[in-house]
Order: structure tokens, then C-alpha cells, then sequence
């Protein structure tokens, strides 16, 4: 295959026994950015999303609000389905566990580890957590205060008794310790991959997969008293999704292994222990990649329904406006560490870095122009040192914006760039057009070509985050829809002088919250509008 390598990368698909939250909205913004990312960037993206819809707590779920399984399963998997359009998310496809093609990929997937010798038929006796969908060890549990047994993650656990296949995941220790040796990168961030090693090198037990005791799953093949365990079902989307069975087909050919599983901590070691082990078993390759991401408090507090602070994507996005709000679940705290949301954080990012920063560096420099250019591209002339740095430093960006997508790590990708955007300001009160425009006109002309150009590689590297807006200041700069990708990051694409440009309006309105100060806008905006 010629050119770039195609990008896979998936979300977990999200269990519906429950409205999405703040959670659900931040996995799969990162992914939305990495694959938007990534087009930008030439590669062929599959991004995948879903919902995981078999188990014993979508049974009760279900029950407990008077509907089928099938019935309340396609009413909140919508729900998720609502969130992707809220948000702007980009994904290329969204799987359901109860579709026809994933039970046929999950039964084919039974069969060949059973063909292979890895499933095998027993007992199992031991602690179930319904909530986590997990099994546990008594060295695991801790007791509640109502004596309760309860599971690390905190959800009581119950003694299960029943009939159960079994994989022989006691086998793959040393597979696995390989495995992580020779892909160092595997498992994201290094704590994360210091966990696993730790749990993997502990020793592991054979797995139960199959159950008994309810019937809302896939049915074991040969065997309809039993359904699959939810794991071995829920894992198995990401290569039903690109054609699985089908091994030879041109999509699974194309998209396999995936480049990035993108998930929650809480659910790492089914990610990174048993998925890798049931697709060895299988003869199939592993993922190339997973990251698991921290989790968000609410103004310093767990968020938990009993607290009443679950908090909602959608009302964020409705107060604070979705590119902001993208913006800001990503800038705010490394990616992999936890984060706080707070009003007063997100106020102050929207203020100070989108309306004072980026918003108000194109409003200056683009009124400027319209003003005293004619509202046309303006002429450049020659270009002194000080205008060669700043274009400069804005066509250094890309390959640092581009580690950081690969690793990663947005908030210092996107450190980078609002760096730029501090720079840019700087050139502005350095240069003082508005003087320029009685000393020197073909010299304020430059200037203001100059942080139009730079506005224009801002622009088009914040198009994975900020869209939207992104996409508005292009039109202002009408940069044509088809020369918005990372090559046309070129001197041969900068603007053309004598180019109209329309009114300039402004893209990123200050927020004003009556509990919350706002910083002082930045000075240099008093400056700009004496040109």
C-alpha cells in the first residue's frame, strides 16, 4: 500500500446501563482529535465507537425500568449516538454488541480459541462483581462497613456457583511478559504499563467465559445454556468492526492491528491482559496500543451520582459553547493524570486563552486589515528578522503538535502552539502597526501579511480540537476548504496578496460568570484598535 499508513484507533465502547457523562465525552473527544489529527495529516482513519449492550447489569437495568433488554439497549444506546453529534465527534462507524455482525465475529472468535485448544469446560466457584461485569480474588476484596465483601473498584460482590468454560489464561504469563518486552509502548502512560507488569508478573489464573445464570448475551456456540462472558464479547468489537472473520478481506487487511485502544484506567486490564492473550490464542494480532486516561473530579469532588455532581457533556456544551469545552478538557491536565473541573478553570481558559489569546489575535490583526488594507490580503515586502522568527516558530509547529498527538500528550501540544499565539502578540506591540500606518505603510502592510499568515498555521493546527471555530477563522482568512490540510502547511500555499477577505467577526466570545473574576483582557487589544 503506497502513501501514509492507515490509522485505526477505537474508543471502549460504552456500556449502557447508564446516561453518558463527562467520562464517556473525554475518551472520545481524545480519539476525535487524533483521528481528525491524523486526516489532516494524510493518513486513512477508522474511528470506531460503540456501546456495550450484553450482561447481567443490563438485564437488571433493563427490568428495573419495565422494558426488554433489546428495547432499553436501543434507547440508551442512542443516547451515545446523540452525544457523538453534540460533541462534533468525527467517528467512521458506531458497533452495537447486539448487532448480527458482532455475534458472528464474537462466535467465530470462540470457536477458533476453542479449535486451538484454549477454552475448555468446568466450574466456576468464586466472588462476581455484576456492576464491574468481573470476577475477583479473595486477595482482591475488602470488607464494607456493612460487612459486605466489595471489589477494588468499590461494588459489592456476590458468591457465584454455576457451570463455566474456562481460558486457559493461565498459560500466557510468559507470552505476555514477551510481548510487553518487545512493544515497549504498548501500554500508556508508564504507570499504567507498571501496573500490568506488576499484576501480569503475579501470576495469572485461567478465566472464566461463559455464564449460566442469565441469558442477555452472545450464545456460546454448541452449546445454547451458556453465553459468553461480557469481556470476551464486549473486546471482540474492535476487530468486528473492520471485517472479522473475515481475516482476508481489504478492510481488516487495512486497519489491523489497531494503532490505539484509547480507555478509561478503571478498565486497563481487560485491555491490556486478556485482549492481547485471547488474540494470541487466536493466531490474531494485538492492538499496537493502549492508553488509559485518568478520571475528572468536580470541584475537587468524586463525582458519583449519591454526590449529585454527575456532570453533564451537554450542559457544559450549552454554557460554555462545544469548542470551548474541547478545549479545555484537553488543555487543562496532562492526558493519563486525573483532572478537576472547575467553573472557575474552564471561565478562565475560555477567557484567557481563546477570547484574549488566539480569538483575540486574529480579530486584531484581521480588522486591522480590513481597515487599513483595503480588506484584501495586503502586500509583502521584504521581511526583517524579527517577521522570519515568528513565521518561523508558527512553521515549526507541526512535527511538535504531531509527537504530541502520537504520544499522547495534548495539553503540551497545544502548550506549543498558544505559545505561538503568545509570540504573535508579542510581535504585534513589538511592530505597533497602528504607527507603522503613518511612518511606513508598505512596512505596516508586511506586518499585518505576516500575522495573517501566522493566524492562517494557527488556524489550520487547531482544527482537530476546535473545528468550528477553527473553521471560521479560515473563512476569514478565505483559505478555500480544499487547502486546510497539514500539506498546505507551505510557503507556496501562504496567502496571496490582493486576496478579498470578508468583515473579520469574532470567534471566541468572552464568558462572564457573575461567581467568577475574569482576568483583565490583554493589554495589547486597547492597541489594536487605534489602527
Amino acid at each position: 500500500m503506497s502513501g501514509p499508513r492507515a490509522y485505526y484507533i477505537t474508543t471502549p465502547i460504552y456500556y449502557v446501563n447508564d446516561a453518558p457523562h463527562i467520562g464517556h465525552a473525554y475518551t472520545t473527544l481524545a480519539c476525535d482529535v487524533i483521528a481528525r489529527f491524523m486526516r489532516l495529516d494524510g493518513r486513512r482513519v477508522n474511528f470506531l465507537t460503540g456501546t456495550d449492550e450484553h450482561g447481567q447489569k443490563v438485564e437488571k437495568s433493563a427490568k428495573a425500568a419495565g422494558m426488554t433488554p433489546k428495547d432499553f439497549t436501543d434507547k440508551v444506546s442512542q443516547n451515545f449516538r446523540d452525544l457523538a453529534v453534540a460533541m462534533n465527534f468525527s467517528n467512521d462507524d458506531f458497533i452495537r454488541t447486539t448487532e448480527a455482525r458482532h455475534i458472528r465475529a464474537c462466535q467465530a472468535l470462540w470457536q477458533a480459541l476453542l479449535s486451538r485448544g484454549h477454552i475448555y469446560l468446568g466450574h466456576y466457584e468464586g466472588w462476581y462483581a455484576v456492576r464491574d461485569e468481573a470476577f475477583y480474588g479473595e486477595e482482591e476484596l475488602t470488607t464494607g462497613a456493612d460487612g459486605r465483601k466489595r471489589a477494588p473498584s468499590g461494588a459489592e460482590v456476590d458468591w457465584v456457583k454455576e457451570p463455566s468454560y474456562f481460558f486457559d489464561l493461565s498459560k500466557w504469563q510468559q507470552p505476555l511478559l514477551d510481548f510487553y518486552e518487545k512493544h515497549p509502548d504498548f501500554i500508556a502512560p508508564e504507570t499504567r504499563r507498571n501496573e500490568v507488569l506488576s499484576f501480569v508478573r503475579g501470576g495469572l489464573t485461567d478465566l472464566s467465559v461463559s455464564r449460566t445464570s442469565f441469558k442477555w448475551g452472545v450464545p456460546v456456540p454448541n452449546d445454547p445454556d451458556h453465553i459468553m462472558y461480557v469481556w470476551l464479547d464486549a473486546l471482540t468489537n474492535y476487530i468486528t468492526a473492520v471485517g472479522y472473520p473475515d481475516v482476508g478481506s481489504e478492510s481488516y487487511r487495512t486497519f489491523w492491528p489497531a494503532d490505539l485502544h484509547m480507555v478509561g484506567k478503571d478498565i486497563l486490564r481487560f485491555h491490556t491482559v486478556y485482549w492481547p492473550a485471547f488474540l494470541m490464542a487466536a493466531g490474531l494480532e494485538p492492538p499496537r496500543r493502549v492508553f488509559a486516561h485518568g478520571w475528572w473530579t468536580n470541584e475537587g469532588q468524586k463525582i458519583s451520582k449519591s454526590l449529585g455532581n454527575v456532570i453533564d457533556p451537554l450542559q457544559l456544551v450549552e454554557t460554555y459553547g462545544l469548542d470551548q469545552v474541547r478545549y479545555f478538557l484537553l488543555r487543562e491536565v496532562p492526558f493519563g493524570n486525573d483532572g478537576d473541573f472547575s467553573r472557575r478553570a474552564m471561565v478562565t481558559r475560555t477567557n484567557s486563552d481563546l477570547a484574549n489569546g488566539l480569538g483575540n489575535l486574529a480579530q486584531r490583526s484581521l480588522s486591522m486589515i480590513n481597515k487599513n488594507c483595503g480588506a484584501v490580503v495586503p502586500e509583502k515586502g521584504a521581511l526583517t528578522e524579527a517577521d522570519r522568527k515568528l513565521l518561523g516558530q508558527a512553521q515549526d509547529l507541526l512535527p511538535r503538535w504531531r509527537e504530541a498527538i502520537e504520544t499522547q500528550t495534548f495539553n503540551r501540544g497545544l502548550e506549543t502552539i498558544w505559545f505561538v499565539v503568545a509570540e504573535a502578540d508579542r510581535y504585534v506591540d513589538e511592530q505597533a502597526p497602528w504607527a507603522l500606518k503613518k511612518t511606513d505603510p508598505a512596512r505596516m502592510a508586511t506586518v499585518l501579511w505576516v500575522l495573517a499568515e501566522t493566524v492562517r498555521y494557527l488556524a489550520i493546527l487547531v482544527q482537530p480540537v476546535m473545528p468550528e471555530s477553527a473553521g471560521k477563522l479560515l473563512d476569514q482568512l478565505a483559505v478555500p476548504q480544499g487547502r486546510r490540510s497539514f500539506v498546505h502547511l507551505t510557503e507556496a500555499d501562504a496567502l496571496k496578496a490582493g486576496t478579498p477577505l470578508p468583515a473579520p467577526e469574532g470567534v471566541f466570545p468572552r464568558f462572564v460568570d457573575p461567581d467568577v473574576p475574569a482576568p483583565a483582557a490583554a493589554p495589547a487589544k486597547a492597541k489594536g484598535k487605534k489602527a
